[in-house]
């Protein structure tokens, strides 16, 4: 299931599904602990004797966010009920508390007895071993905590109290949890649990006829009771709707544009302006404060394997960090390039496949041994990547001082390593596993991120004169003259996606003809230019073979892709559609055009891309080539990053061409 709702600051990240329950709440970094992993924490409303959960199907829900602003408007009706919930979600800028605020509407001539219960199932530190939920009466609120991570959750309806709560088992022994124990309308006031826990309260409040009454509620996470204790007072001596106020306001203004690149957005067709405002806002919230860029945060994935998205890829973070530099987010880019120089090996200099937020190793599926023989697996695209967002870094803010706080520890470093990792024969890079992290080989995709990489290098080399930037160029070239010749295939009249070693004929390898996105490389990295004939003649292919014809269309990944796949007819649906891949196509359009005409068809990649966004703007990471739901995960910042990208570019074009 889809996160449809997100909010964050960098440090408490909260998401929630289509229907309202909360799913993931990661603190203190964004993406390294799951202190919900999935579980649901739920949302229930009581009035005249009935119960009903606002995750049911008595219940139609419209999911969005207020304009500009990561606090949402969630709107739930219950016509059987006769009751609507408008409920706006946020996390304070910089003070981790959830705030919650619920406007409950009624829609009869009598007054109403409404009772709200929030339940919340908690895994401290992703396990349910040893936690404890108690209620504290001298807050009244409550608490779970294990170790350093202390949860705090309060209430207020009538009387500006909670009205009933709940501490139990769940789990195990047959006990489901406190949410089984709100259905009745009421709480069993047991005040302290150990073990596997969970924990519902109530908030209460007579709502008029016709008329409307607000109930609000709070979480906060801390380090220890005195740390969430002194958040709860804060929230408690303000004005609550202030708060939410001014969260919105700092959200409005920090998503205001930075630069120039951004004029002419509002001008494009709806909704291509609303979703690239949100994919702006929805990359903040995948941003640890501490510079990792997480790929997602939906636990669902691990419905299908016990791992999930919440790592830092170098290739993600990359490429998001052009797209932020472009919109003028210089903090939180430097932070991320300083993440990579402190986590980059001291034994070579090229980044591994993932890491957490902390910096630690992520988990992996590359092998150290291949056909015998032992090797450091890496997937060279990722550090090829980071040079050249470094290169655009420079470019957009001519930072020096920054560059030259990391260029001994993080740029030259890398640069000889990709520079000297080639074949003598060909040289392009020697093996190691694509983009798609499924191969091993030398790929197109790495051949071209490593042109870029190579000609980044020299020119941040020029910048202190050091004599290794002609080393740079010369590998550059090579590299581009290797894939002239080893890549290109006359018979197919286009590039391949990869050379495959020849088991046991060191340095030979056999072409890999399979039509894939990623070969839109090729160009994107400056290795070839859009409009020579061989990325022409490629970049058609790739389009032509990989569009799905089905009502849905965009662009699968590559031929016969097998990831979440929901089709078996190859030949319509050659996988299923991704974002990512459409903009990629989207972005060949652009760089190709002559005229501003030939712009039509990016500008309508673009839109393809925009409506089959959920209804809050989240873009997933593919979406079901028959139906349009979304797929895998979502939101999935990669995609809202090339959104972002890709729409700079066409207004760039567009102003670069005559009217």
């Amino acid at each position: 299931m889809p996160r449809p709702l997100v909010v964050g600051n960098g440090s408490l990240l909260v998401t929630m599904d289509d229907g309202l329950d909360l799913r993931d709440l990661y603190w203190p970094c964004v993406g390294l602990l799951n202190h919900l992993s999935g579980n649901r924490a739920r949302i229930g409303l009581w009035a005249d004797g009935h119960f009903s959960w606002l995750s049911s199907p008595e219940w139609t829900r419209r999911l969005r966010y207020l304009p500009k602003t990561l606090v949402t408007e969630a709107v739930a009706d219950n016509p059987s009920l006769g009751l609507t919930i408008t409920l706006h979600d946020c996390v304070r800028p910089v003070e981790d508390s959830l705030l919650r605020r619920f406007l409950i509407q009624n829609h009869r001539d009598a007054a109403r007895d409404v009772r709200l219960f929030l339940s919340h199932n908690f895994v401290i530190a992703e396990t349910d071993i040893g936690d404890t939920a108690f209620y504290n009466p001298f807050l009244d609120a409550v608490i779970h905590y294990k170790r350093d991570v202390y949860l705090l959750i309060a209430g207020r309806g009538e009387g500006n109290r909670i009205y009933e709560y709940s501490t139990g088992i769940k789990g195990f022994g047959g006990a489901e949890g406190t949410w089984r124990d709100a259905e009745d309308g009421k709480l069993s006031m047991n005040a302290v649990a150990q073990g596997s826990v969970d924990s519902t309260l109530s908030m209460r409040a007579t709502v008029p006829p016709k008329g409307e009454s607000v109930m609000r509620a709070w979480l906060c996470a801390g380090k220890d009771l005195e740390a969430v204790s002194e958040l709860h007072h804060g929230v408690q001596n303000a004005d609550f709707d202030d708060l939410i106020h001014d969260t919105a306001k700092y959200w409005t203004v920090w998503s205001e544009s930075r630069t120039a690149a951004t004029d002419g957005v509002d001008e494009l067709p709806q909704p291509i302006p609303e979703v690239f405002r949100r994919s702006l806002l929805t990359i903040r919230t995948n941003v640890d404060n501490g510079g990792a860029i997480i790929a997602a945060n939906d636990s669902d994935i691990m419905e299908t394997a016990r791992a999930h998205y919440s790592y830092m890829w170098p290739r993600d973070g990359a490429l998001v960090s052009v797209a932020m530099d472009r919109l003028g987010h210089q903090e939180l880019t430097q932070r991320f390039f300083e993440f990579c120089a402190r986590v980059l090996p001291a034994d070579r200099a090229v980044l591994v496949q993932k890491y957490s937020a902390d910096g630690s190793w992520g988990s992996t599926w590359h092998p150290w041994v291949v056909d015998g023989e032992r090797e450091a697996p890496f997937q060279q695209d990722g550090t090829n990547l980071i040079i050249y967002a470094l290169w655009h870094h420079y470019q957009q803010y001519h930072d020096v001082e920054f560059i030259e706080r990391i260029y001994d520890s993080l740029i030259a470093p890398c640069a000889d390593f990709i520079a000297s990792y080639r074949s003598s024969e060909t040289g392009l890079p020697l093996p190691s596993y694509d983009l798609w992290e499924e191969r091993r080989g030398v790929h197109a995709y790495t051949c071209g991120t490593l042109y870029g990489a190579l000609v980044a290098a020299a020119q941040l080399a020029d910048v202190f004169a050091d004599k290794r930037a002609a080393g740079y160029r010369a590998a550059a070239a090579e590299v581009r003259e290797g894939m002239s010749s080893h890549l290109w295939s006359e018979e197919h009249d286009r590039f391949a996606r990869r050379l495959i070693p020849v088991k046991g004929e060191p340095g030979h390898y056999k072409q890999d003809m399979t039509i894939d996105s990623a070969l839109y490389a090729v160009f994107a990295f400056g290795a070839f230019d859009a409009d020579d004939p061989k990325v022409t003649a490629t970049m058609r292919q790739v389009i032509s073979r990989l569009w799905v014809k089905t009502e849905v269309g965009g662009i699968a990944r590559y031929e016969a892709d097998y990831y979440f796949r929901r089709s078996e007819d190859f030949g319509p649906v050659p996988g299923n559609p991704w974002f990512i891949c459409t903009l990629w196509a989207a972005q060949w359009y652009i760089a190709h055009a002559a005229t501003r005409q030939e712009l039509a068809t990016a500008l309508e990649l673009l839109l393809w891309a925009a409506t089959h966004a959920l209804p809050s703007g989240i873009l997933a990471e593919q979406v079901h080539p028959n139906t349009g739901e979304p797929l895998s995960v979502a939101p999935l910042t990669w995609s809202h990053a090339e959104f972002i990208a890709t729409t700079l570019e066409y207004l760039e074009r567009l102003r670069a061409l005559p009217a």
